[in-house]
């Protein structure tokens, strides 16, 4: 059957001057084949993401016009008007694949806003909730390397879309020929009709307005002197980061070189994720070059930010989790020193990312929610308070991937106002004649050495999706009863909501929605939490470990990484 489609391709109209050499690169190449045309691409809550390239299991013009012309389908299932916001970022085709979007849903009856130029995803978001469109598209595969690109979808309250909606939206793509049901007319048409509208600044003013609003300390930046290495990765973020720190009074900020234009080639990051210090090798060496008092360094579409912050003996980089901890406790203790802490304020964070926050946040009197994976779990949790008119009790969210958010303007992760805030943050304490690096330690010597790591497993091709579920299927028909030297107290299967104590065997319903995940809680507070990536091709392995020292805390991590490989069959 693929073999016919990939038949079909090579006679089709293709609109992308790329697409038929690479068809023909491959005849008589039959894995190569296979794998563009044996299955497609699957629209799930995260909407589209895959190798740029020819053929249904590939990102392209056609791929995309099919799913634009599905979600027209399923928005138009009730009377319009109608509308959905569209941004991109800077990799390969994403303008190409926005416009095609803007074209597809104007060709539907649904106005279409389109940025005008790249945005992060945030901006996305916003616009969503500031247009009260009925949905969003972000043209980003956000931190993975340069070979993918992605399309996310976002419903009207500005979260990435519900699993039942993604659902529908698959369902209307199914049924749509990829090359014979997509209605589309050219952009220039649609711009002369107003069926397609660029937003305007005064948005993209109200966005940065809306950042700024989430100060916490105003004024200190520009009291401190803040000296600021900056990488947007070749990604969207040197602008809007740039504005709102200029804004904030950090006006030293110096780019670093290679990685200011957009260019989504990534020439000198071919993973442009700011979780990984390959990436940031350019900017911590113009860290020391300059002696800048901080590293900040956003992804793609901007709604991720690592950092390194200068220490004793050079630049450290914090986790994710140690700058989200940093964060709840900066702005729980400044938010409490001016009484603009609500009561029943709620700290939001997924289930993979440290229990440090929550001991933090309970000496604020602040509770804290626990969700699945993906920050569109973070966006219901404001929406649920939303709901109740309760919104300002949403204090913070956070994932140990480096995603924040503070504020209830988006409902995704924003690298722009976690950068703003990070500055702000370590301005304060320079000011106070201490550094990040000391209250993190003061955090750590009053709570305990908390120590998380990741493990990421690659499966590539239609042969890794295999084994991947071949994985979680042998877990969960054999489960373990030790890892390494750690016996198992508890398995949380969050799939089928069930939770098992193996001493007493007493089971427990997790409260939350189905997901791929294995959680083994051990004997000593450790934890184990295996997981296949909703994005990526990948089965991630988490590790917390929690000792008086540092050194304790790391040998135990090592030992269960170790037993994890054996458990998972990886060499």
């Amino acid at each position: 059957m693929y073999k016919e489609e990939y038949e079909r391709w090579l006679r089709a109209s293709l609109e992308d001057a790329d697409l038929l050499p690479e068809l023909l690169s491959i005849q008589g190449a039959e894995e190569e084949i296979r794998d563009r045309f044996a299955v497609e691409l699957t629209f799930g809550t995260a909407g589209l993401r895959g190798v740029l390239g020819a053929g249904t299991n590939r990102m392209n013009v056609h791929t995309v016009g099919r799913a634009t012309q599905g979600l027209a389908d399923y928005i138009n299932q009730e009377p319009g008007p109608h509308s959905v916001a569209i941004s991109y970022d800077s990799r390969i085709k994403s303008d190409l694949f926005a416009r095609r979007a803007a074209e597809v849903l104007a060709a539907n009856g649904i106005k279409a806003y389109l940025y005008s130029t790249l945005m992060p995803t945030p901006a996305l978001s916003f616009a969503v909730r500031f247009l009260e469109c009925d949905a969003g598209i972000m043209v980003t595969a956000s931190h993975n390397p340069a070979k993918y690109n992605g399309y996310k979808a976002y419903g009207p309250d500005g979260c990435q879309m519900t699993s039942e909606a993604a659902d529908a939206v698959f369902g209307c793509i199914q049924r749509c020929d990829v090359f014979e049901d997509v209605k589309r007319r050219p952009l220039e048409d649609c711009l002369a009709e107003g069926l397609v509208e660029y937003i305007p600044d005064c948005l993209v003013e109200a966005y940065y307005d809306a950042v700024k609003a989430q100060s916490a300390r105003e004024g200190v930046c520009e009291k401190a002197g803040l000296r600021v290495v900056y990488t947007p990765l070749n990604g969207t973020g040197n602008l809007p980061v740039r504005r709102i720190l200029a804004d904030q009074g950090v006006k030293n900020v110096i780019l670093v070189p290679e990685q200011e234009q957009p260019d989504g080639r990534f020439p000198t990051c071919p993973y442009p994720n700011p979780e990984i210090r390959e990436a940031l090798e350019l900017g911590l060496r113009l860290c020391e070059k300059e002696q800048a008092d901080l590293l900040l360094a956003t992804d793609p579409d901007a709604d991720r930010v690592g950092i390194a912050v200068k220490a004793e003996d050079g630049y450290r980089l914090l986790t994710g989790n140690e700058v989200g901890v940093l964060l709840v406790d900066y702005l729980a203790r400044a938010r409490s020193e001016k009484g603009a802490l609500p009561a029943g304020s709620i700290l939001v964070k997924s289930i993979v990312t440290t229990g440090l926050a929550e001991a933090v946040a309970a000496d604020y009197g602040i509770r804290t929610a626990n969700v699945l994976t993906g920050f569109k779990y973070i966006g219901e949790q404001i929406l649920g308070l939303e709901r109740q008119g309760e919104a300002e009790r949403f204090f913070f969210g956070f994932e140990e991937s480096y995603g924040y958010l503070s504020g209830t303007y988006v409902r995704d992760k924003d690298a722009v106002v976690a950068s703003m805030l990070i500055c702000e943050m370590a301005s304060y304490y320079k000011l106070c004649g201490t550094s990040v690096i000391q209250q993190l330690e003061n955090i750590y010597q009053k709570y305990g050495r908390y120590l998380h790591k990741v493990d990421s497993f690659t499966f590539e091709g239609l042969s890794g999706m295999e084994k991947m579920a071949e994985i979680m299927a042998r877990l969960r028909q054999t489960p373990p009863d030790q890892i390494a030297v750690y016996a198992v107290n508890s398995i949380a299967d969050y799939k089928t909501h069930e939770k098992r104590d193996l001493k007493t065997g007493e089971t427990f319903t997790i409260d939350l929605p189905a997901a791929d995940v294995l959680v083994y809680s051990l004997f000593g507070d450790a934890e184990v939490i295996v997981r296949p990536s909703g994005t990526e091709p990948k089965i991630k392995a988490y590790y917390t470990t929690r000792g008086k020292t540092l050194a304790a805390a790391e040998e135990q991590q090592q030992e269960l990484a170790q037993a994890v490989r054996e458990l998972l069959g990886i060499s």
